[in-house]
């Protein structure tokens, strides 16, 4: 349940910063004039915002986060490595994790260099060319979010929005179309890499975040997880076995992405297999050090608190 106080220099909803000109909180829509209407009326043993000593911490408190922090994100990898090293593993992996996030990484790859795409199932739609007027409302959207970070006082996502408004620019302006398409036929396994790598990395979402708050921060852990462990563990083993690389035709869909980068990019079996795994590895290791910081911050707390 949300906590109420009348102080005045933030939301007395969620707490974010309140701008004096606004008068609904930016971040969780409360009007400010009814929140502190109900704040009045609640008993003075709690006007000065004072929180229960009997109200639960949904997250088990920093000794339980620390523990989540150590565990979940290695638990989850060995857990879909070992499920995708079997034929009906891999098949369920397949179905309700990877392929999703394959399409989802085609889409993302097109979105940020300026082409319409719809992720489907087995297939996404891409436009063949750019679209100025699309890439102008990405770019648009990119900078409404870095505002709206600035004045709730979400630092860390204005940051985030703000990189990717540099890439979103960079992957439209730079390339190509040629290259582009490259890219987008590329990011299908290397969105598995990638986005699976960011959504394990919501395993360490901020404590007031709606992702850790209402328990997104566990599917995407699973799904994450489930993506990245699919692709990494085929091209990983394509190095030595290069039959399993898919090449050929989809059914009802046309060429997969090795064969359309080999037979009309020139991409060679090698090479193929050196860039999925050098992106796999690169994520890897940024997964490594975002698992250092987490856990070097969640045992921090737990100290203050035990002290």
């Amino acid at each position: 349940m949300p906590r109420y106080s009348l102080g005045m220099e933030s939301c007395p909803r969620c707490g974010a910063s309140r701008p004096a000109a606004l008068a609904e909180c930016p971040r969780c829509g409360v009007i400010y004039a009814k929140a502190e209407a109900r704040a009045a009326a609640l008993p003075a043993s709690r006007e000065d915002g004072a929180v229960r000593e009997d109200a639960p911490e949904l997250d088990g408190g920093p000794a339980l986060e620390a523990s989540i922090r150590t565990w979940a994100i290695p638990s989850a990898l060995l857990g879909a490595f070992l499920l995708v090293s079997t034929a009906p593993g891999r098949a369920v992996v397949r179905i309700f994790f990877s392929m999703w996030i394959h399409e989802l990484g085609h889409a993302t790859a097109a979105w940020l260099c300026g082409f319409l795409a719809l992720p489907g199932p087995w297939r996404t739609l891409t436009a063949a060319g750019r679209s100025p007027l699309f890439a102008a409302l990405v770019s648009a959207a990119l900078l409404y979010a870095i505002v709206r970070g600035l004045l709730t006082g979400r630092k860390t996502g204005a940051l985030c929005a703000s990189a990717l408004l540099l890439l979103q620019l960079c992957c439209t302006l730079i390339p190509s179309p040629r290259s582009a398409t490259v890219l987008i036929v590329f990011a299908g396994d290397g969105g598995c890499l990638v986005l699976g790598a960011l959504l394990m990395a919501t395993v360490y979402a901020p404590a007031e975040g709606a992702i850790r708050r209402g328990w997104l921060r566990w599917g995407f852990l699973a799904i994450g997880a489930g993506a990245f462990a699919d692709v990494f563990e085929l091209w990983f083993g394509a190095r030595t076995d290069p039959d399993r690389i898919p090449f050929g035709m989809n059914e009802g869909v046309g060429l997969s992405d090795p064969s359309v980068l080999s037979d009309q990019y020139g991409w060679s079996a090698s090479l193929l297999v050196h860039r999925y795994l050098a992106l796999g590895c690169v994520c890897l290791l940024a997964l490594a050090c975002i698992y250092i910081l987490g856990l070097r911050r969640a045992r921090a707390d737990a100290s203050r608190r035990q002290g």
